[in-house]
């Protein structure tokens, strides 16, 4: 099924303007909700709103929005005021400035978009993709719509353009917020920590590779109900926590198990994928003798 564009705009370039259509990137509709219900009798529950000072059901025609700048205490807005606070929608994302793609922090992405070209923008909308994936840079700016203003990523993708909103600095916490303690790493640890992600680097990333399995349990657990069988609940056993472990010993566990695994998958045939690390065993031998 051939997607349906959800918007039309113009993206800005210097003097050059692109028309371009805006497709959803993800697919809502695909994730699983369940309904509230009254457990008696099955039916499907609407929400009310109490006033907690007179415990008395609210309309919403009664209902106004109102800011709490201190304890219990509000300042109250009307829809024309704050119809009037809104942005005004401009259907244009206007270029601000272009930056290497890693300059970007992907804790900043928020909500992504396709954009593909609209009628007229064909040959410039081509030539900002193929400037932006030769000078592997990306594109910032803004873009208005549902009365907000937000921060727009334009970054090339193989197919096409990729537009991202980002999210504001007073949006995302600071990592200087953790504290984190400075430990040493000793260099046979690194060794051997370097070694297994040799043996697990792949060429790319392939999204089909990671399947979402709560969702098939959950479809199944579905799909039992609706035909009347009923579902076993097995008990869980909770991890260990706090559990001290030798990290040199759990390094060379880790490198045998993944040799394992690379040596059976290679006696079922040969696949493409990264190239094999040499001798891990010999190297994680090496440097348990080192670390000793």
């Amino acid at each position: 099924m051939a997607a349906r564009s959800i918007a039309s705009l113009t993206v800005s370039f210097g003097l050059v303007s692109i028309p371009v259509k805006l497709f959803s990137a993800t697919e809502a509709s695909r994730a699983i909700s369940f309904n509230l219900l009254h457990k008696a009798c099955g039916s499907r529950l609407k929400q009310q709103y109490i006033c907690i000072k007179e415990e008395v059901q609210v309309a919403r025609e009664d209902m106004v929005k109102g800011y709490e700048f201190a304890k219990d205490q509000y300042v109250i807005f009307s829809p024309e005021e704050l119809k009037a606070l809104e942005e005004a929608g401009t259907h244009m994302a206007e270029i601000t400035e272009f930056v290497p793609i890693d300059a970007v922090d992907p804790v900043y992405f928020d909500k992504a978009y396709y954009l593909g070209p609209d009628k007229g923008g064909a040959k410039p909308f081509a030539l900002l993709a193929s400037a932006l994936r030769e000078s592997k840079r990306c594109a910032l700016g803004r873009w208005a719509a549902r009365g907000k203003q937000y921060i727009v990523m334009i970054r090339p993708v193989e197919d096409g353009l990729v537009m991202q909103q980002l999210l504001y600095a007073g949006e995302v916490r600071s990592i200087k917020d953790l504290e984190i303690p400075k430990t040493e790493v000793k260099d046979a640890e690194l060794k051997l920590a370097q070694q297994l992600i040799d043996q697990q680097t792949a060429p790319k990333f392939d999204p089909q590779a990671y399947k979402d399995e709560l969702r098939g349990r959950i479809e199944a657990a579905i799909q039992k109900k609706v035909e009347g069988q009923e579902i076993s609940v097995a008990e869980t056993t909770p991890a260990g926590e706090g559990k001290v472990i030798d990290l040199m010993e759990a390094l060379r566990a880790s490198l045998e198990k993944s040799e394992s695994a690379r040596a059976q998958v290679n006696r079922l045939g040969p696949r493409k994928g990264p190239k094999r690390a040499e001798e891990p065993a010999k190297v994680a031998r090496k440097a348990s003798k080192r670390n000793a």
